[in-house]
């Protein structure tokens, strides 16, 4: 088995290292595996510690006090220490691939090697521990340094047997700044019609990592690869020309969506959201980011409250943000610092842009006689207009004196 350097260090969480000395010494292996590794390679910090080992998951059972059987089936067992738990899965060789996603079933190994061989890319096909140093049997350390996306074996066979692989390749190219070696870019393209296959939550998923990542405008790669049309129906409406995601906008959801979607209309935005089965909450707010992005906001005062009372101040901060790094926008750079002074000073002086800072109530207007029903509501509605033009006229007793004026007015 070929080793990386022994002298080679990785300094893992003391409970990490706990349940593999725990395991050791019951005589069987185990190492941390995958994403851990190469982060810890990279210099960056691992989201999770996942543990690979030649026990059976009864046998890890059998060692730990707390456990949970999180994926059993497939050889995973959750050990629990403390706060914090860790996966602990057994050396497994999959089997056959029956619909571009999942295998049929499992076979468990005490080979280490193979359970390595079956691992989508050479950078999360590597292993270590302490008393070994690093296991990397497909020069995944090589491939770090070179800055390079691989297949571990043939491409084809990797992607064939699971198509997500096909998108976790472009989205760790993004996450990394990584090149994808040729013949891995290259089989992307051959088998881009699999992914019609993969789940949309699951499609999703890998597009939402990509997009808050360092290089989100990565995502062009999916159009060069001719996979746009297997994403979800309406995904094709993006043209690839419009892409540009600028890498200073904030890593929000909401915000990157919007950056890939703000050529299409509102309901086209939509449209691919809700294939992609995203949440409610992020498509409302990418809908009213593509609505608004386009509309001059103006560099005044009565123009700012309108507007933060139409959106709600966080979306309005949302809407500054993302025009900032848009271009098209009607607004120059100066502009937009006008607008973010203007808005300082409205919070400051703490003027009325909603129903609810709003200085007379529903309930109010049924004291002077009004019946509840839309009358009501739009009496406030104009109530609200009124003070965002004035905002000095926000008082109970101004309003109330402004609303008996017009009742006598109209009768």
């Amino acid at each position: 088995m070929a080793q990386g350097e022994n002298s080679l260090v990785i300094s893992m969480p003391g409970q990490a290292q706990a349940i593999i000395e725990a395991l050791n010494n019951r005589g069987f292996e185990a190492y941390i595996v995958g994403g851990c590794v190469r982060d810890s390679l990279l210099g960056r910090e691992p989201g999770d510690w996942d543990i690979t080992t030649s026990a059976l998951p009864e046998q890890v059972k059998a060692v730990f006090r707390r456990t949970v059987d999180t994926g059993i089936a497939h050889g995973t067992v959750t050990v629990l220490k403390g706060k914090e738990s860790y996966e602990v899965t057994t050396y497994r060789i999959d089997g056959e691939y029956e619909d571009n996603r999942h295998p049929k079933n499992v076979v468990f190994t005490s080979s280490l090697a193979e359970d390595l061989k079956r691992r989508d890319f050479t950078i999360n096909a590597m292993a270590y521990s302490r008393d070994t140093g690093l296991i990397d049997l497909f020069d995944g350390a090589g491939d770090l340094k070179k800055g390079l996306i691989r297949c571990v074996g043939d491409p084809l066979e990797r992607f064939t047997e699971d198509a997500l692989r096909i998108l976790r390749a472009i989205r760790f190219r993004a996450q990394l700044g990584f090149d994808i070696e040729k013949d891995t870019r290259q089989a992307l393209k051959t088998l881009a019609p699999s992914l019609i296959h993969v789940s949309k939550e699951r499609i999703q998923t890998e597009l939402t990592k990509l997009l808050l990542s360092d290089h989100p405008d990565y995502i062009q790669e999916v159009f060069d690869g001719s996979m746009a049309p297997f994403l979800c129906p309406s995904f094709p409406l993006i043209r690839r020309e419009d892409i540009f995601i600028d890498r200073g906008l904030p890593p929000a959801r909401h915000l990157r969506w919007a950056a890939l979607l703000r050529h299409l209309t509102e309901e086209e935005a939509a449209k691919i959201l809700k294939e992609l089965k995203l949440d409610n909450d992020t498509i409302s707010r990418v809908r009213l980011l593509t609505r608004w992005w386009k509309t001059p906001v103006g560099t005044d005062e009565i123009s700012v409250r309108k507007i933060m009372s139409q959106m709600g101040e966080k979306q309005f901060d949302d809407l500054i943000t993302f025009k900032r790094f848009s271009p098209g926008r009607p607004e120059t750079e100066e502009e937009l610092s006008q607008i973010v002074e203007l808005t300082g000073r409205i919070r400051e002086r703490g003027d009325c842009v909603s129903l609810k800072t709003l200085a007379v109530t529903g309930r109010d207007l049924i004291e002077l006689g009004m019946k509840p029903g839309p009358a009501l509501g739009e009496t406030l509605e104009a109530l609200l207009w009124t003070v965002l033009e004035h905002p000095e006229k926000n008082k109970k007793e101004e309003l109330v004196r402004q609303l008996k004026k017009d009742r006598k007015k109209s009768t």
